[in-house]
């Protein structure tokens, strides 16, 4: 099996990391973090360094690919830009759980990761660097553009369109025929039953913009504050 590596050792990284050993296609060397101490083990894997370390990491451990394992999209975004400049030949492997259900003719993007118990119907198609996370189902025709996410038991219906960087949250239900913009999140809990523009936030039964939102403005947590220069990893 060719050797990669986890960018990112969080709660998701840890899932990513099941994944990528439930599916038994590579072999995981450790976990690539800027806020974990060097050599501190997580679930038994050990932190070899920052994204800095790239270049003598590669060579030391011949390691092939990595997967990056940030929850929010942007931040997902700017960790590959990064990593891009300093290992601009390592490869991305895309990660499907063994219990995700992947319909006729579905194409999936590098860098995606899709987690236990997703259904993917067919002629789907899923960008590069996309999350579907844990039971969240994308009916017949749909499709997710680059860095966007899905996060846990969301529920979407055929001919779907989501919007670069956009996320539809936690347990949100989306009928067909609808289009999302970029930049776009879907509140928790939400029904959509219409289309949604670029760069809003929003939610509700049915859901509806509630405001305007920035590019690159955080989602995941309302502690978290906007930040131009990013440290990685959260």
């Amino acid at each position: 099996m060719q050797n990669v590596v986890i960018f990112g050792a969080s709660g998701h990284g840890s899932v990513v990391l099941d994944c990528i050993e439930k599916e038994g296609r590579y072999k995981v060397i450790g976990f690539i973090d800027s806020f974990k101490k060097k050599g501190t083990k997580i679930n038994g894997y050990p932190i070899l360094g920052t994204e800095f370390d790239l270049p003598y990491l590669l060579d030391k451990y011949n390691i092939y690919a990595g997967i990056v394992a940030i929850g929010d999209n942007w931040l997902r975004n700017t960790v590959v830009e990064r990593i891009d400049k300093i290992a601009p030949n390592l490869n991305y492997i895309k990660v499907v759980h063994p219990s995700a259900e992947i319909g006729k003719d579905v194409e999936i993007g590098v860098g995606t990761v899709i987690m236990p118990g997703v259904v993917v119907n067919s002629n789907c198609l899923i960008g590069n660097f996309c999350i579907l996370n844990t039971n969240s189902s994308i009916d017949h025709d749909g499709v997710m553009r680059c860095f966007s996410s899905l996060a846990p038991k969301t529920c979407i219906g055929g001919s779907f369109y989501l919007g670069e960087y956009s996320a539809v949250c936690l347990g949100a239900n989306i009928i067909d025929n609808i289009s999302i913009g970029s930049h776009t999140v879907v509140g928790a809990g939400s029904l959509v039953v219409g289309n949604l523009e670029n760069n809003i936030v929003a939610f509700g039964a049915p859901a509806k913009k509630i405001r305007d939102r920035e590019i690159g403005e955080p989602y995941m947590s309302k502690k978290r504050k906007r930040v131009s220069v990013i440290p990685l990893y959260r």
